[in-house]
């Protein structure tokens, strides 16, 4: 057994569930979802599964389905059980509840009406994607869904064209090459791209390379499964080290060398990491 039935208070409860493979849930989620007098969760089946393959029993407990379409009879509902004493564990189908899920409209009926909630932490496919992109992680956007029509999703990266930051977005496989056609038109084609297909799962798979390539790489394919999409920043395959050496010169001025390594790379969009480095050689080079 991997969890333990522990005393709760009244309160809603966001777990984190695993994005796929279903050994990757915290030991608290566990504890929690056992425990818990509710369990509402975005798929009902799903969680049952989920409680299943761990040894989690629902007893005669309630479940609640709480998804896209519920209504604030259903937020009513959840929230009289935590005004009656009882604790309530909220999943998503996948990963953290809000992200790109369900549940903020609930966590803000919560809020309003002052009670008690906090987060179990644990998997999300924003956070996994990123770390296996090999793209700087010192600052990421998280856009979520893009406009489905080409329309509407070409105005949508138009303005994300400048963000000094990882962009990170979520996709069907239906639409990833027509994604993948737009950014050739709005950002170009040397733009680095990293997706990410099945994340923890049997048929994981990282594809990488500039939105040209990719729309090569994947002629004749037909993706399945959940994608993720990473795209490299606004102008970071345009800086010049002069340039930075220059803003780092004045930032310097004021700030430590960590300040201004981080300063000199949310402008830049250089990594940190690069600036911190940098930085370091050039206080070296003043000795």
């Amino acid at each position: 057994m991997n969890h333990r039935i522990i005393p709760l208070s009244a309160g809603l409860y966001l777990c984190a569930v695993p994005i796929g493979n279903a050994r990757d849930v915290t030991l608290r989620t566990l504890d929690i979802l056992a425990s818990a007098d509710v369990i509402a969760a975005e798929d009902t089946r799903t969680a049952r599964k989920l409680m299943e393959i761990h040894g989690i029993s629902i007893g005669d407990r309630p479940m609640v389905a709480y998804h896209d379409h519920s209504d604030q009879k259903v937020r009513d509902r959840i929230m009289g059980a935590v005004k009656d004493g009882k604790s309530v564990a909220y999943v998503s189908e996948a990963g953290t509840p809000l992200v790109a899920d369900p549940g903020y409209k609930l966590t803000a009926a919560f809020r309003e009406a002052e009670l008690p909630l906090t987060a179990a932490p644990g998997a999300s496919a924003v956070l996994t994607a990123l770390t296996v992109s090999g793209l700087p992680s010192d600052a990421f956007y998280f856009v979520g869904f893009l406009p489905s029509t080409t329309t509407a999703r070409c105005t949508a990266l138009e303005g994300l064209r400048d963000v000094q930051a990882t962009l990170v977005l979520y996709e069907s496989p239906r639409r990833v090459s027509g994604l993948l056609g737009d950014l050739v038109q709005t950002l170009g084609g040397d733009r680095q791209v990293v997706i990410c297909r099945e994340l923890t799962k049997k048929f994981e798979e990282v594809l990488r390379g500039s939105a040209e390539e990719l729309i090569g790489e994947l002629e004749g394919r037909n993706l399945k499964g959940e994608v993720v999409v990473l795209i490299e920043r606004g102008g970071a395959t345009q800086l010049s080290e002069d340039d930075v050496a220059e803003a780092l010169k004045t930032a310097l001025k004021t700030m430590r060398i960590k300040d201004a390594a981080t300063a000199v790379a949310g402008a830049t969009g250089m990594a940190r990491r690069d600036v911190y480095q940098l930085a370091l050689s050039m206080k070296d080079d003043e000795r």
